[in-house]
């Protein structure tokens, strides 16, 4: 009889354990327990730690509280400048309220990456390539936005959404490249046209104080031939004024001598005049006459002064002279 005691007790104490055993659960800290009983939900969320439900009847469900990062697939779209694009995100999100999250929504994991998805082509269409390529921060924000609207009420909320790339087709890379090269030279030569006139500024006003003291173009000069010189080079250039090259010039152009024409040239032979065995005839000397000026008013250049003081005279020819009255 004893024994049979014992063994009942020991067969109890037996079950007592098994369902004990079966009647505890553990709770992570980033965890919240959903019980439900009968298919009902009963109380608040479980706390993190050791719990007791009864089996057969209660379900523990487990909701993870952490921050989940969820990437979005690259979405192609066309902007609102009628380009295509190919973007793609991430989104951050979290479990805020774990019964809604249960409850209302069959996968919030699903849903929330379907509404990113939606969210990101809705917001290419409604963008410049200017603003997703440069003003990425308000893009974020308007994302976030728009996926934490329908989130909300699933008990999940965003943290943080980011556009990762953005790629584009290699036209339009070709032509982004040639528009920055353009800027950049456009910038280049503003710059130097800049330069050019800040330099010419400063050149007219040291051509001035130079002309106000022609001392200092000597100083300049002497400057000039000493950083020339300073570097042992066997060449020396000095510079030449140039009112000096006018100077010459004009002394050249004065001293060129006058190009006259002979009075008596030879007459040419011919061909068909016979030669002669005559003897050469010995040229006689020209006689010298005696200066006149009425001859040399023929023979030299026109002077209208002297000719209308003149009285008019009478010339009558002999021999081929003209004579003198």
């Amino acid at each position: 009889m004893l024994e049979l005691v014992i063994t009942l007790i020991a067969v109890i104490g037996a079950l007592g354990l098994i369902c004990l055993a079966a009647a505890m659960r553990v709770i992570k800290q980033y965890e919240r327990g959903i019980l439900f009983r009968l298919g009902r939900i009963t109380g608040e969320p479980r706390a993190p730690g050791l719990t007791l439900i009864i089996p057969f009847v209660d379900r523990l469900h487990k909701m993870n509280m952490q921050i989940v990062t969820l990437p979005i697939p690259a979405q192609e779209g066309i902007t609102r400048d009628n380009v295509t694009v190919r973007v793609d995100a991430v989104v951050y999100f979290r479990v805020v309220e774990p019964t809604d999250a249960l409850v209302r929504v069959e996968d919030y994991r699903f849903a929330v990456s379907q509404m990113a998805q939606t969210s990101l082509r809705s917001i290419i269409g409604k963008s410049d390539l200017d603003d997703l390529l440069s003003n990425r921060e308000k893009l974020n924000e308007g994302l976030e936005l728009m996926i934490d609207s329908p989130a909300v009420g699933w008990g999940v909320q965003i943290d943080r959404v980011e556009i990762k790339d953005v790629s584009l087709p290699d036209t339009m890379k070709r032509s982004m490249a040639r528009q920055a090269e353009a800027d950049r030279e456009r910038r280049a030569r503003i710059i130097n046209a800049d330069a050019e006139y800040q330099a010419s500024k400063k050149l007219a006003q040291a051509a001035q104080q130079m002309a106000d003291t022609p001392t200092a173009l000597q100083l300049r000069l002497l400057q000039t031939v000493m950083a020339v010189s300073a570097e042992k080079n066997s060449t020396l250039v000095l510079p030449i004024p140039v009112e000096l090259l006018h100077f010459l010039e004009r002394g050249a152009r004065d001293g060129q001598p006058t190009d006259h024409r002979s009075e008596n040239p030879e007459k040419p032979k011919t061909s068909e005049e016979p030669e002669t065995s005559e003897e050469p005839v010995p040229e006689i000397a020209p006689v010298e006459e005696p200066a006149s000026p009425y001859l040399d008013a023929l023979t030299g250049p026109p002077d209208l002064g002297a000719v209308l003081d003149q009285p008019t005279e009478r010339v009558t020819h002999g021999k081929g002279r003209p004579e003198q009255p």
